[in-house]
């Protein structure tokens, strides 16, 4: 079986090293926004070319505080508006509510599954103050034309980066710089993992940042002196550390990644199967291959039998889920034709070449 994620296998490449960083760990004695944190803190900041990184317990809770620190900044209030895709994962819809905020939803497109910038003005109201792209399965929204809206009605943008570690903006406009802020998960089976839940805010608003650093540490700057309603959701020191391994790693990974999808691109040939949109910029990172086929379970069964494990990314549309039962009657065509045909197929940094070619293999056969 081809399986459709190997965690055990990608994470045995840096046992040594891991056993080496809990070891210190534990040496140092220093279990909580320690060195490792820190350290980690600089380097995702580096890498991402921000000036600040904040460490959190997870993505969900890095979009929540940004939401918070904006709150408290006295740039939003709890009612405001947020522009959301309609196509996405539940958590982005989850951040916006649990800041008591309203998600706005508005269409992908059907060709990149991201929010389409052409659709958005017409939902902009006199309460909207924030713009949530999500750069789902590694691929980035169109920036430019985000950031030209966003700076027209004077918007907040906030990016749910969760899936798009190492994805490169090729090209943005210096005049059009807004508030904005970014979202990461290190949820295990992200291009970069760590070995639990782990998350991390990247921003180059000092502002901000320094009311964030308050804000995931129970709205203390200093140990017992709390300036701010905060959470606790900080970054743990063992996975910080583990990161640390890790990250150096990550443009090889990522690289192995589109080297895949260029391989499936350029060999799956079936017209019962329609292939994701890449312009072969740096702007995806394939966190997920995604395609479409309007026989999504007799291809997943066919593919089963053949030994190629898949998954669905995402089976329910946000306004479909039972927990959103206000917006079950809400219509958002394309977004539910996503989510009714949408497959995973395997792709990691660890497949060989020989599991490439069978799954193109098996599929060019269906």
């Amino acid at each position: 079986m081809i399986k459709f994620l190997d965690l055990q296998k990608i994470n045995a490449q840096y046992q040594d090293e891991f056993h080496q960083k809990m070891q210190l760990v534990l040496d140092k004695g220093w279990f909580v926004l320690g060195d490792e944190v820190k350290q980690f803190e600089a380097n995702f900041a580096n890498y991402t070319n921000s000036k600040y990184c904040i460490g959190v317990g997870n993505g969900l809770d890095a979009i929540v505080l940004i939401f918070k620190a904006y709150i408290q900044l006295g740039l939003m209030q709890k009612g405001d508006e947020v522009i959301v895709p309609s196509n996405t994962y539940i958590a982005s819809i989850l951040g916006v509510l649990q800041a008591d905020l309203v998600p706005v939803f508005v269409e992908p497109k059907l060709e990149t599954f991201n929010i389409n910038p052409d659709l958005i003005s017409e939902k902009i109201t006199s309460k909207t103050r924030v713009i949530l792209p999500v750069h789902l399965y590694g691929q980035l929204c169109e920036m430019d034309k985000i950031f030209e809206i966003a700076k027209q009605h004077n918007l907040i943008v906030v990016e749910d980066a969760a899936q798009s570690h190492g994805a490169i903006l090729e090209f943005r406009n210096q005049n059009l710089e807004v508030r904005n802020a970014q979202a990461y998960s290190f949820y295990p089976g992200k291009n970069l993992g760590a070995l639990g839940d782990a998350g991390a805010i990247t921003t180059n608003d000092e502002e901000l940042a320094k009311v964030l650093f308050s804000l995931r540490n129970y709205g203390s700057e200093k140990k017992y002196h709390n300036e701010f309603i905060g959470v606790n959701s900080r970054l743990d020191e063992i996975q910080a550390a583990f990161l640390n391994v890790k990250l150096p790693f990550l443009n090889e990974e990522n690289n192995n990644r589109k080297e895949i999808a260029n391989r499936y691109l350029s060999e799956i040939k079936n017209d019962k199967i329609i292939l994701p949109y890449w312009d072969f910029s740096n702007n995806h990172v394939f966190h997920l291959f995604v395609i479409r086929t309007e026989n999504r379970e007799v291809l997943q069964d066919y593919l089963k039998k053949n030994e190629v494990e898949t998954m669905i990314h995402y089976p329910i549309p946000p306004h479909k889920q039972k927990a959103f039962e206000a917006w079950n009657n809400l219509s958002f065509p394309i977004s539910e034709k996503i989510h009714d045909e949408v497959l995973s197929l395997p792709i990691s940094p660890i497949m060989t070449d020989d599991e490439v070619s069978k799954v193109i293999q098996v599929l060019n056969q269906y």
